[in-house]
């Protein structure tokens, strides 16, 4: 193993290491569990978040930890945006009143452990909300308990602090209007100060989500110190009617906080192979795409594609683009993982159709891949050409779908 020179200032604990001997952050890579459970009818209840932790802890043989048994390589679950759970702490941590569902938006954010740095991120955040005609709602500190998780000391010393950002949407705003200013928010914030800042814990800073549909609660934690690290998932007023978890196995990487899944619309298990020349091919898209659903402000999303994100993180920049500029979920995913459809003579005119035509305007994000995804309103699960992550599904009675990597993470 080589070693900085004794020059180097001591790395933050919380921040991961540079390029370094055979160590390319560039070839980050994840193999993990993923599954999720989801009422048909749209049925919102808390037991979907028992039911997602019960599946969770059985898929930690999926994950990984290091020396310390009890720090993880990443473990989170995603659901629809509670309004209710969130409409009462807004009220009492805030004393904030919400509007109506669709009219806010919530999620987790990761800020430096340094008070000053953490001033400025959220400083920059106010601003970037102001300039997009957006409005500020407040933060949260969102209650961790690092104690009843049982934390290990890796992943004590890197966490960063967490908050949950409320922004308001102006009167007369549609909802996809707002979504798309949302993202331009968060990619700024991204950029500003994660990428172009002197900040020492720069890479601290990470917005998990922030949308009208969906939240993630996630970390450098296992499988079954997310509950109980996360208070907030425990609320009995915390419900969803649908639920993505996923437990993570960085392979030839470092975890972190920041690449623990699930992303902000998907959770993958296995790895894309293909990843270096699909971040080359996005980066030379940003040259000429355009769409009219942003009209001058396209450049601020980009790059599409962030640095420093693992495999998954890069498809899910990839799906969230492509959502936000006008395509259906189903469309989107189709496009970054299509069928082996060349050969299939089985296959409708029509569907070979669609893949030819989108072959012109995306190369697949090939791979061992079981991918999740939602929007918050769909969810659904696809797998790579190969079928070399293979995933099973049920349908009960009782109108619920669970999907995971394996089968028996939930009794039927």
């Amino acid at each position: 193993m080589t070693h900085p020179p004794e020059s180097e200032p001591a790395q933050d604990p919380g921040l991961r290491p540079r390029k370094m001997g055979l160590y390319d952050p560039r070839y980050e890579h994840d193999a993990c569990g993923v599954g999720f459970i989801a009422h048909i009818k749209g049925k919102r209840s808390h037991q979907i978040l028992v039911d997602a932790e019960e599946m969770l802890r059985h898929m930690d043989h999926r994950g990984a930890c290091g020396s310390e048994p009890n720090t993880g390589d990443g473990a989170g679950i995603l659901t629809a945006l509670p309004h209710r759970f969130l409409a009462k702490v807004a009220a009492d941590d805030l004393g904030l009143e919400l509007p109506e569902a669709g009219r806010f938006a919530a999620g987790l954010v990761f800020l430096p452990t340094d008070t000053e740095e953490r001033a400025e991120c959220k400083s920059a955040v106010e601003r970037l909300i102001g300039e997009q005609g957006q409005h500020l709602g407040g933060w949260r500190s969102v209650p961790v308990d690092a104690k009843a998780a049982d934390l290990g000391p890796t992943s004590r010393g890197a966490a960063p602090v967490i908050e949950q950002l409320f922004v308001v949407a102006p009167e007369g705003l549609d909802a996809a209007e707002f979504e798309r200013q949302l993202y331009l928010i968060r990619k700024q914030a991204s950029q500003v100060l994660r990428h172009l800042s002197s900040l020492r814990q720069a890479e601290m800073f990470y917005i998990c989500s922030l949308s009208t549909k969906v939240i993630v609660y996630k970390g450098m934690l296992s499988s079954g110190q997310v509950v109980p690290f996360y208070p907030d998932l425990a609320d009995p007023d915390f419900d969803s009617h649908l639920a993505m978890v996923h437990s993570r196995f960085s392979t030839n990487t470092f975890p972190s906080w920041d690449r623990a899944q699930p992303n902000r619309f998907m959770s993958h298990n296995g790895e894309i192979n293909t990843l270096r020349g699909n971040t080359n091919w996005m980066h030379a898209r940003q040259g000429v795409v355009e769409t009219d659903l942003f009209a001058d402000e396209l450049t601020k999303a980009f790059p599409i594609i962030e640095p420093d994100c693992s495999d998954s993180g890069n498809l899910d920049n990839a799906l969230e683009f492509l959502l936000l500029t006008g395509r259906t979920l189903q469309e989107a995913v189709m496009m970054l993982i299509p069928e082996a459809w060349q050969n299939d003579e089985s296959m409708a005119q029509e569907k070979r159709d669609f893949y030819e035509y989108h072959s012109c305007l995306m190369e697949p994000w090939d791979g061992p891949a079981s991918i999740a995804f939602t929007d918050g309103h769909y969810i659904g699960a696809v797998l790579d050409r190969n079928g070399l992550r293979p995933s099973r599904y049920y349908l009960t009675d009782d109108d619920f779908v669970i999907m995971a990597s394996e089968v028996g993470v939930l009794p039927v």
